[in-house]
């Protein structure tokens, strides 16, 4: 009930504005809007309206990406994901609705960028934190569609009239995540003005996160020891596998590694969609019972039997069902809900502080060219909370630098902890890109050879029928 009544405030005003900011949004006047904060408000609140949807970044988004991660596989109406030759018809439509999903906040997020500096009722700092929300939000999802898409077309406040826009390189959409994030960070609050806003923290998560993949190794290592140093977030200690729930649980409101969440309740229409689980015999972890569409299996996939069963992580995880796919296939459970209705109260971890210490982890490393003893302490911190022990004490689970001869060593026990640590969070797939070991991966562990064309999402017909200025010489290689 906490979470429903704390939580669900935000989701509340979406509800009430979505009908005039998304569904019709030329009724609008801009000169009759925007003017006092609460209109503001109302109007950066209709962002997250499409993004957080059922095919938007915490749903659907994520459910396509952990068919290609290399510990697990999809199913069903999804198995074309897991074959690594391209998307059939289906996912394509799948794709192609977080495509337009994602188009529609960037056009609420373009409207409050344009026209909250012109409202007459509210102080310049009001308008500076709503236009940064707005701001944030908008890299947040170019930096979501350059990642799978590549180049894509760049709507911003100065061309939203315009509806034929070309498809901008990978340059320029970067220069726009960090100009946004930029500004973001400048002007978002300290603390968050209600629980699920982001903050300049996030921020400057978000562009340690962002360099990475810039190979800006320097700046990466200087945003993630801000935030460290910051003292603003811990990670959650746990001393049993079931701990993880105060971490991932449906009543849970907020913890102290949130850095940045999409924030769901059980509430219709704002619950969380979760595509892991199956309601069979004692597994009831999902309410409306869960399509399962995707598995892993403990003995034929070498990252699961890998695993160390002593990490209290994949306990919380993975539960052994036999879906018809063997006695050794296993579901995931991270977000459990068995009171769920139509949705899960779950929130979605876009960004926790155990993020954040491995993204330190690498870039501090990478910036010194050789493991360094600050790295090595953002990495146990996480390794340690995974045995269940204290995170910010020595203890015997440690890794020591004598455990890694070069940089190269480091790095691979940074992603492979990453990859248990963000398991089911959508993540892999585009880490194993960045690196680029993808195909090496998926050859590794599946013996499946990637073909090129699946290393990115096809760009949608909704785009090439309608905009003028995308021709069929634009789409993504193979499509």
């Amino acid at each position: 009930m906490n979470k429903i009544l704390t939580c669900l405030f935000l989701a509340t005003v979406l509800a009430s504005c979505s009908d005039v900011l998304v569904e019709h949004p030329k009724s609008l006047a801009s000169e009759n809007f925007y003017n006092t904060a609460a209109e503001a408000k109302a109007a950066v609140n209709a962002i997250y309206g499409p993004m957080r949807a059922d095919n938007g970044l915490s749903t659907n988004y994520p459910a396509q990406l952990e068919g290609l991660a290399d510990y697990g596989n999809s199913r069903g109406t999804q198995t074309a994901v897991s074959l690594y030759q391209g998307l059939d018809n289906t996912n394509i439509n799948r794709v192609g609705v977080i495509w337009d999903n994602f188009y529609q906040s960037i056009r609420n997020a373009n409207l409050v960028i344009s026209n909250v500096p012109k409202g007459t009722s509210t102080t310049a700092a009001e308008k500076a934190v709503f236009v940064a929300e707005a701001r944030y939000l908008r890299a947040l999802i170019y930096f979501a569609m350059v990642r799978n898409w590549a180049g894509v077309p760049l709507r911003t406040e100065e061309n939203m009239t315009v509806p034929d826009v070309p498809r901008s390189s990978v340059a320029d959409v970067y220069k726009l995540i960090l100009a946004d994030a930029l500004e973001a960070e400048k002007s978002l609050p300290d603390a968050p003005m209600e629980i699920g806003r982001p903050t300049k923290w996030a921020a400057k998560t978000l562009l340690a996160d962002v360099y990475m993949y810039q190979e800006d190794w320097a700046s990466s290592k200087t945003k993630s020891k801000e935030v460290i140093d910051g003292n603003k977030y811990s990670l959650v200690e746990v001393t049993t596998s079931e701990d993880f729930q105060k971490i991932y649980g449906p009543e849970i409101v907020n913890t102290t590694e949130e850095i940045f969440y999409f924030k769901y309740s059980r509430q219709q229409g704002f619950g969380l969609v979760s595509y892991a689980h199956r309601k069979i015999g004692p597994y009831a972890y999902y309410g409306p019972g869960g399509v399962y569409a995707q598995y892993t299996d403990s003995v034929s996939n070498s990252v699961i039997k890998k695993w160390d069963g002593k990490d209290l992580r994949k306990a919380h995880i993975l539960y052994n069902v036999d879906i018809g796919l063997g006695p050794n296939s296993c579901l995931f459970r991270k977000y459990r809900d068995p009171a769920a209705t139509a949705g899960a109260g779950n929130d979605y971890p876009w960004y926790r502080y155990a993020d954040l210490l491995l993204f330190h982890a690498e870039a501090d490393a990478r910036a010194a060219k050789a493991p360094t003893a600050e790295a090595l302490e953002s990495l146990n911190k996480v390794h340690r909370r995974a045995y269940g022990v204290n995170s910010r004490a020595v203890s015997a689970v440690d890794f020591k630098l004598s455990d890694f001869p070069t940089l190269t060593s480091f790095i691979d026990k940074v992603v492979q902890e990453r990859g248990y640590e963000t398991m089911y969070e959508g993540k892999r797939w585009n880490d194993l890109k960045r690196l680029g070991i993808a195909k090496q991966r998926i050859l590794e562990v599946k013996n499946i050879v990637v073909a090129d064309k699946h290393m990115l999402w096809p760009i949608p017909n909704s785009e090439l029928l309608y905009n003028k200025a995308i021709t069929a010489a634009d789409q993504n290689p193979g499509y």
